[in-house]
């Protein structure tokens, strides 16, 4: 009976890697604006199938192919708010309309892709990474899952160090406690931010191609993964960086084993469930809401 636990363990693991890649892209552009970004969800969407298109249909280099569709869903990231939503905020539009033509972006991008690619369910590749397969204390994980693993470390360390060291990362905190003030000391708001929708988009990205190569595409996945990363990030804290990775993390564990006894299906109420007990009994997360 015990012997599933370390699958459960490698299961949790992956999942939070895949959640906390979500939920950095989205912390990183909702500590800025203060607006929840539906669109995050299909920023992630169109990376796993850009990088379907060109290895599958072109023939290109996976590798090669992973780093133009991050950088491509980095430019989608900073075209919406370049021409969505800087425009709504240049007309004092408040945080429900933002939210209601993220929306709609969302629901517009996602039908372009099913029309484009159809609604069927696909697979980016059937040998990256699955060459190798890991025994860890009875868990099995593959080369590609491995690969996830080490992506999320290294952009959850990037992203924090930038956010604390570089200039950039200084300019984002105070454009994020008070954006009139930051114009006022000679910060370029719009010009961060722009570059905050390119990067958080990025980071989106690959996090859609994680999923992409973990278990495979279709247009409409974009929701439940924003989902799951909005909740990993609320868990967490909004706005804090590592509280974000850490509530994705904690999401993972209390999924998979959540379901250990019962269906699968139970998966997304489970999620919803402790939702439900953070936004009661600590609405703020784990870590607060800043950081």
């Amino acid at each position: 009976m015990n012997s599933i636990i370390p699958q459960l363990i490698v299961n949790s693991i992956i999942a939070g890697s895949i959640y906390s890649l979500v939920a950095l892209g989205f912390n990183l552009i909702f500590g800025t604006t203060k607006f929840f970004n539906i669109n995050h969800g299909v920023i992630a969407t169109i990376a796993g199938y850009t990088v379907f298109s060109l290895s599958k249909n072109h023939g290109m280099d996976i590798w090669l192919a992973i780093i133009i569709a991050v950088i491509f869903t980095g430019f989608v990231g900073y075209l919406s708010e370049k021409f969505v939503f800087l425009k709504m905020r240049e007309k004092r539009a408040s945080g429900m309309v933002m939210l209601v033509a993220s929306l709609g972006l969302f629901t517009a991008l996602q039908a372009i892709i099913a029309i484009i690619f159809t609604s069927q369910f696909q697979t980016i590749s059937t040998n990256f990474g699955e060459s190798k397969v890991y025994n860890i204390f009875g868990g099995i994980i593959t080369e590609t899952q491995l690969i996830i693993l080490a992506a999320a470390i290294l952009i959850t360390l990037v992203l924090g160090l930038s956010m604390k060291y570089t200039k950039f990362g200084k300019a984002v905190k105070a454009i994020s406690d008070d954006v009139e003030v930051a114009k006022i000391v000679g910060i370029n708001a719009n010009k961060i931010i722009a570059k905050v929708f390119f990067i958080g988009s990025m980071i989106a990205g690959v996090a859609g191609i994680a999923i992409g190569f973990d278990t495979g595409i279709e247009p409409t996945m974009g929701m439940n993964l924003l989902l799951k990363g909005v909740i990993a990030s609320i868990i967490g804290g909004v706005g804090n960086v590592y509280g974000g990775v850490l509530g994705a993390f904690f999401l993972g564990f209390v999924e998979n084993f959540g379901i250990w006894k019962i269906s699968g299906e139970w998966k997304d109420a489970i999620a919803f469930g402790v939702l439900i007990l953070f936004l009661i009994f600590k609405p703020g997360g784990i870590m607060g809401k800043k950081g």
